[in-house]
């Protein structure tokens, strides 16, 4: 009898074991088919260089994650099963380039392997609903007197808007501060707020563009762009622009090429590597002839500048004892309304020179009032 209690025992703890395993098994999406890869179009990769880092497999998961977010999805099947590390890659990459999906959170799910992507989402598709229309409605305003043509006309064109629309969020974060939404909409945003914002109008614009994730020389988190201009790669960096400037844009940090902008910002290879940029034919200073290798030609420039009725004048500087010696010398020992007076600048009061400076950048503006 208690060899029949045994098996009967043993018989039901099958069944159940079976309809249990069964349901996890069925729950788990092992046995279900993958679906097809997919990938995006030759149209679409044209404005997203990363996505030619990935190889064809993470390509199609890439796709996948695309379609299914614009469907608003909150699983969505993948192609090919990848590895916990993989996908979080992947995922990175796509939170930080696609701007437009500003209501992904940058929070995401993954496991030792991964078969579906779970999104998660900062609002209800409701929500989503109404706020994609505040973007697209915001995003169309940004592009009504946006230039056409030239590339670098367009580029000066998105650093210059989005200085002016936004501020510079400092404090808590808002929810949507490190999104293009924050950006555009809200009009507050961090650096990577900022940064979402260029690339997602220059794509609009048909420029090519990255975000660059890293770190300050000070060790802080930071995240700026580079685009490429005459086909050639630049850094620019819209925030650090927009800081600490009362009146006016400053381009500081618009179109450098590494040799000067890696001196403060060091760029996070653990995604993909950021491009090389040697150039120096579109950076703002070089392209106005606002940039002096010695004391004698930033006189050249100012009296240029005088003659052609500016009053606000940028001048860069090619190193550190160039940037120096003119200070002491036109500043300090004030050869600068020497001049004012010998260009012709006329005024019936008192002039007065405004000096704001980017040392580590041998930077400064020169405000004539």
């Amino acid at each position: 009898m208690a060899k029949k209690l045994l098996i009967v025992f043993m018989f039901m703890m099958s069944i159940t074991f079976l309809i249990v395993g069964g349901k996890y098994v069925k729950d788990s999406g092992v046995f279900e088919p993958y679906p097809d890869a997919e990938y995006l179009t030759s149209e679409q990769t044209v404005s997203r260089p990363v996505y030619e880092f990935l190889d064809r497999k993470e390509q199609a998961v890439y796709s996948a994650l695309y379609k299914g977010i614009s469907e608003k999805k909150t699983e969505i099947p993948l192609p090919y099963e990848m590895s916990g590390d993989a996908y979080s890659r992947i995922y990175c990459i796509f939170e930080k380039q696609e701007g437009s999906f500003f209501y992904i959170d940058s929070t995401y799910y993954t496991a030792e392997k991964v078969r579906n992507a779970q999104i998660v989402f900062r609002e209800d598709i409701d929500g989503i609903n109404q706020k994609t229309a505040e973007f697209e409605q915001s995003a169309e305003k940004a592009l009504l007197n946006a230039p056409v043509a030239d590339d670098y006309e367009k580029a000066l064109y998105i650093h210059d808007y989005l200085i002016n629309i936004c501020e510079y969020n400092v404090g808590e974060d808002f929810k949507y501060s490190s999104t293009a939404y924050g950006c555009l909409v809200d009009g507050i945003a961090n650096c990577e707020g900022y940064a979402k914002a260029f690339s997602y109008l220059a794509g609009r614009m048909g420029l090519v563009s990255v975000l660059i994730t890293g770190k300050t020389d000070k060790g802080e988190n930071h995240a700026w762009n580079q685009v490429k201009i005459g086909g050639e790669w630049y850094n620019i960096d819209v925030t650090w622009d927009d800081m600490d400037v009362p009146e006016g844009t400053r381009k500081v940090y618009f179109l450098c090429n590494d040799e000067t902008f890696s001196k403060t910002h060091i760029a996070e290879n653990a995604y993909f590597q950021a491009f090389e940029c040697t150039a120096t034919e579109n950076n703002y200073y070089v392209k106005n002839g606002l940039f002096a290798n010695n004391p004698k030609e930033a006189d050249e420039i100012i009296r240029r500048e005088i003659a052609d009725g500016n009053t606000k004048i940028d001048l860069k500087f090619a190193d550190a004892d160039a940037y120096e010696s003119f200070k002491k010398e036109y500043v300090d020992e004030q050869r600068m309304f020497d001049i004012v007076l010998e260009s012709g600048y006329t005024s019936d009061k008192q002039i007065s020179v405004t000096m704001r400076e980017t040392e580590e950048e041998y930077c400064m503006t020169l405000v004539f009032s």
